[in-house]
C-alpha cells in the first residue's frame, strides 16, 4: 500500500508542480509576400508595386512556459523540443508584461530597421534623426527625439555612422554647428560645445542616438501580430524589395530564412536556427537563408533537403536569391 501511495504522490508531483524551465520547439513560419487574417502582412500605399510569387517566409521559436516535470520531460524525449532555464527567457527582476513588451518593442524596431534597409538598399532617400537624447548631454539642451539631422559644420549627415565619424573628429570643449529641422519647422544652426564620453574616449561627446529613417513619399505597413523579437527584419526586407521591383525576386519559388538587420542592411545572427530550419522544411521550404554568423549551426542541423544560402547583408540576399532563380547554386554555409 506505501509503495501505491509513493507512486502516486511522485506522479501528482510530477504533473503537476512547475519546474524552472521552458521549451524551445519550432514556431509558426508566415509569407512575408501574402496575408494574414486577410491583412497583407506587408503593405505599401502610394507608390507602384509589382506582382509577386511564391514564398519569402520569416520563422519563429515557440517557447512554452508553465511547463510541469511530465510535460517538460515529455516534449524533451518527443526531440522536437529543447529546455532551458526560464530565468534565460523570463528574467525574475521583469514581470511578464515587462518581457512581452520588449519583444513587441525589438519586432517594431524590426520593422522599422527593415524598411530602412530596403530604401537604402533600392537607393531611395533616408534621413537620420535623433534618436534617444541624453539627459544632460550637448545635445539634451537643443534636440528633442525625432528632430532630423542634417549637418555638422556644414557636412550633410546622410546616416548615423556619418554623425558618429563627423563628431568623432572633435575632442570634447570643442564647438561644432550642428544644423537639423524640428518637425515642419524651418532648418536651425545651432552652437554646441561636445562634452566628454564617461568612459574616457577622448571624442567628443555629443549626447544624441541617431537613427535612419526612409525619406519617401509613400507609406509601408507591416501588420503581423502576436509574433515578438528581432529576427524578422531580414525577410521583411526582402519581401518590400520584392514587392517595389519588376518580376519575382523569388523567381515563384518556396524560401523561408531568418535574420537580424540593421538599417544598412548588414544581417545579423539569431537564436533557436535548428527549430527555424525545422518548420521551415516542413511547411514546404527549398532554401533557407542562414546569417552568416549562424552557419556553423545551420550547416550542423539543417533537415535532408533543405538548401542553406549563407547571407551577411541584405544585398548578399538578393544576389543568393537572384543565383536560385537562374537555377544556380548560391554561396552555402
Amino acid at each position: 500500500m506505501t509503495s501505491v501511495i509513493l507512486v502516486a504522490a511522485f506522479g501528482l508531483l510530477g504533473a503537476f508542480v512547475p519546474v524552472p524551465f521552458v521549451a524551445l520547439g519550432p514556431g509558426p513560419t508566415y509569407n512575408t509576400l501574402g496575408e494574414e487574417a486577410g491583412t497583407p502582412v506587408i503593405r505599401i500605399d502610394g507608390q507602384r508595386t509589382y506582382p509577386t510569387a511564391g514564398n519569402l517566409n520569416m520563422t519563429t521559436v515557440s517557447v512554452t512556459d508553465h511547463l510541469s516535470m511530465l510535460g517538460a520531460l515529455g516534449l524533451w524525449v518527443s526531440g522536437r523540443y529543447a529546455l532551458a532555464p526560464r530565468e534565460v527567457y523570463y528574467p525574475p527582476e521583469k514581470s511578464e508584461q515587462q518581457i512581452e513588451q520588449e519583444n513587441t518593442q525589438a519586432f517594431n524596431d524590426s520593422q522599422t530597421s527593415a524598411e530602412t534597409a530596403a530604401m537604402h538598399h533600392l537607393g531611395y532617400p533616408t534621413k537620420v534623426l535623433a534618436g534617444q537624447v541624453v539627459t544632460g548631454s550637448p545635445a539634451d539642451a537643443v534636440l528633442e527625439p525625432g528632430d532630423q539631422l542634417i549637418a555638422v559644420n556644414g557636412k550633410p549627415i546622410t546616416d548615423p555612422a556619418a554623425l558618429q565619424a563627423e563628431v568623432g573628429r572633435y575632442k570634447p570643449g570643442d564647438p561644432i554647428r550642428l544644423t537639423y529641422r524640428h518637425g515642419a519647422d524651418p532648418e536651425r544652426t545651432v552652437p554646441v560645445v561636445l562634452g566628454s564620453n564617461a568612459d574616457g574616449r577622448p571624442q567628443g561627446f555629443l549626447g544624441v542616438g541617431a537613427v535612419g529613417r526612409p525619406d519617401v513619399p509613400f507609406e509601408i505597413e507591416i501588420s503581423l501580430a502576436d509574433v515578438g523579437g528581432p529576427s524578422a527584419g531580414l525577410m521583411f526586407s526582402l519581401a518590400i524589395v520584392d514587392k517595389l521591383t519588376p518580376g519575382e525576386l523569388n523567381g515563384g519559388r518556396f524560401i523561408a530564412g531568418t535574420g537580424e538587420i540593421d538599417e544598412t542592411g548588414k544581417v545579423g545572427p539569431i537564436g533557436g536556427i535548428p527549430f527555424k530550419m525545422t518548420m521551415a522544411k516542413e511547411a514546404g521550404a527549398t532554401t533557407f537563408l542562414v546569417p552568416a554568423g549562424n552557419c556553423a549551426e545551420a550547416k550542423s542541423q539543417a533537415p535532408d533537403g533543405l538548401q542553406l544560402a549563407r547571407v551577411g547583408t541584405l544585398g548578399e540576399a538578393t544576389h543568393a536569391l537572384d543565383v536560385i532563380r537562374e537555377g544556380g547554386v548560391p554561396p552555402s554555409c
